[in-house]
């Protein structure tokens, strides 16, 4: 028996979702996908772990010897290795919900005795886990936040991540360590057509929204969808063959069209954008004044998150607050120190601009092409 539950919405984006999820995730669903998603283990390969703009990202940080550093996405380690190796006596506190990550922190630790503390956990617990290491808020120097899915991740074919390699439609990051969870295969094999459409609008930006998920909802009732190709085979079949590769990346690439519904139900199984605004939240505990935060993110909905809670908007207040691409906040620009209401800003701004890659680092990494950077100094 698989247990949906949804969040509470932390903005208005999620409001497209929130009310009809909100009776679904309710729901004791049956047997019928009990089992698509056992966790079968992860892949022992080590492919070679590229950092995503790891130049701009040390510049920002600024650390210098003795200090502490929450490094909240440790993925592979690429980012940690590198300010181990920037600066002699450095403690990375490292952070990650993902077991098989921490697991590979672990055995960084080891080789760099008392300068590594791995940590397994969501952003929402890190709180809970900097007491347990007796840290304590306002204490630590630097925040590196690396959000969305690890190149880690989407290499492993059998973590389901990525449509151009077969395997179980999985997409939970931490599926080890909550095999009650449910997967993409629980999503797209019981969610009605209305649910699955507002799914992959609000966390896909699907254009073709309602017309994927009738095509889901129709190919489910031949055989469950329980494999990535499978899924990505769906989706193409929706559209004319012209059309299956017509969308373009950002290196005008050819996108599969189904890139933005892969995208769509990894945010929503790991409920990534809420995790985001808590994790932006407990970096501001966690930071002492002056300590710096680097934030990178993959597409506009998190850009947009952390934009807004940088400059210090209230991403609670549902009804005031819109990030879809169609409405953006208008008006003055509240001052860097001292917002609107007169009380004291949380943040200042290092660039005024987001960072993007050099054409270089795009030609290294393929997946950073997509990337923005974002710095500020805690207040």
């Amino acid at each position: 028996m698989v247990i949906f539950r949804v969040p509470t919405p932390s903005c208005r984006l999620f409001q497209k979702t929130a009310r009809i999820m909100q009776k679904l995730w309710n729901l004791n669903l049956h047997s019928q996908t009990a089992g698509l998603c056992a966790f079968s283990g992860v892949s022992t390969e080590k492919p070679p772990h590229v950092p995503v703009m790891l130049k701009e990202v040390l510049q920002h940080l600024n650390i210098h010897q003795g200090q502490v550093v929450l490094d909240m996405t440790f993925g592979g380690g690429g980012h940690t290795k590198a300010i181990l190796k920037a600066v002699s006596d450095v403690t990375v506190l490292a952070l990650d919900r993902d077991p098989t990550a921490i697991s590979l922190a672990h055995d960084l630790a080891k080789e760099n005795p008392g300068r590594v503390k791995p940590l397994l956990g969501l952003f929402s617990e890190l709180e809970a886990l900097l007491s347990t290491i007796n840290v304590k808020a306002g204490s630590i120097d630097a925040v590196l936040l690396d959000a969305g899915c690890s190149s880690m991740q989407m290499d492993d074919a059998e973590r389901g991540f990525s449509l151009s390699k077969d395997g179980p439609l999985d997409m939970r990051m931490d599926g080890e360590r909550f095999s009650d969870m449910p997967c993409a295969a629980d999503v797209v094999n019981t969610l009605d057509q209305e649910a699955l459409a507002s799914i992959l609008t609000a966390y896909g930006e699907e254009r073709h929204a309602r017309k994927i998920a009738s095509a889901i909802v129709e190919a489910r009732r031949v055989n469950s969808i329980t494999r990535t190709q499978q899924l990505a085979s769906v989706v193409a079949g929706s559209f004319p063959p012209a059309a299956l590769y017509a969308r373009k990346d950002r290196l005008h690439r050819p996108a599969h069209v189904a890139t933005k519904t892969f995208q769509a139900l990894r945010i929503f199984v790991n409920d990534e954008l809420n995790q985001l605004h808590a994790g932006l939240r407990a970096a501001q505990t966690a930071l002492k004044s002056g300590g710096r935060l680097c934030v990178i993110t993959f597409h506009s909905l998190e850009d947009r998150i952390v934009k807004r809670f940088l400059q210090g908007d209230d991403l609670t207040n549902t009804e005031q607050y819109h990030f879809g691409m169609a409405k953006q906040i208008t008006g003055k620009k509240m001052s860097v120190e001292r917002k609107k209401d007169g009380t004291i800003a949380n943040w200042h701004p290092l660039q005024k601009k987001v960072i993007t890659p050099t054409k270089a680092d795009v030609q290294d990494n393929a997946r950073a092409r997509s990337a923005k950077l974002r710095v500020a100094l805690r207040c």
